[in-house]
């Protein structure tokens, strides 16, 4: 029997939908019936998961587990979330249910380490995902060094995110703050960049961003498709 993803959206909606086109392009298909089936819960309430980590926002667990009920009901036989920060309450989600969730961070982390050998990865994200150590704690599980953006370089990450692509600016708005970080960061000595919000494989995609990059919602999208048993296209 075919296995269906289920996906906790909305983190935000933009986001969710670029996961749900990257499963599609990437699945090796030759007909409609050749997809993976996809439930997806797009829920743009979700309180804000910075917000909650770092300034005692109001807790997105709730809401969460109310879209995780949704896709139980669905028949989801795996949960994926398009957004780095919400991995934070992955523990808390998981231990409601049997349904299993795969981690973005751990399959960013293991493709970084199978592309870039030996090489150095720039942490772009959230300050969220940032001072939880979501990012660090997998890297280091893999043996993937890393640099992390200091503080105005991380307030200059969420200009972008925020008052960038959330905000459904125009490119050119933030294009300076995401390339002083990037450049920032490889006078520091960083190889490559793990674009480590769900927003920010967008901001960099608009940008025409050149330097190395990895985008964690890709490497979620393909271990989403070889967990349900489909082939990744160019696999």
């Amino acid at each position: 029997m075919k296995k269906s993803i289920g996906i906790l959206g909305g983190m935000g909606p933009l986001a969710t939908a670029d996961l749900f086109r990257k499963i599609v392009t990437l699945t090796r298909a030759g007909c409609d019936g050749d997809h993976i089936r996809v439930y997806i819960d797009s829920n743009s309430s979700i309180p804000d998961r910075t917000a909650a980590i770092l300034n005692g926002g109001p807790d997105p667990l709730p809401a969460m587990r109310d879209s995780l009920r949704k896709l139980e009901r669905c028949g989801a036989d795996c949960i994926i979330m398009p957004c780095n920060t919400a991995h934070y309450f992955l523990p808390r989600l998981q231990a409601l249910t049997d349904v299993p969730f795969l981690s973005m961070l751990e399959a960013a982390a293991k493709a970084a380490r199978g592309r870039y050998p030996g090489g150095t990865a720039a942490v772009l994200a959230t300050r969220g995902t940032l001072s939880s150590g979501l990012y660090q704690r997998a890297l280091e599980a893999e043996e993937v060094p890393c640099l992390i953006p200091d503080a105005a370089e991380q307030d200059a990450l969420m200009r972008v995110i925020y008052d960038g692509v959330k905000a459904d600016a125009a490119p050119e708005a933030y294009r300076a703050d995401l390339e002083t970080v990037v450049d920032s960061l490889s006078r520091r000595g960083a190889d490559y960049f793990i674009l480590g919000c769900t927003e920010l494989p967008l901001a960099a995609a608009a940008l025409g961003l050149s330097v190395p990059t990895l985008d964690p919602t890709e490497e979620l999208a393909k271990a989403a498709i070889r967990w349900c048993g489909f082939q990744v296209k160019g696999e």
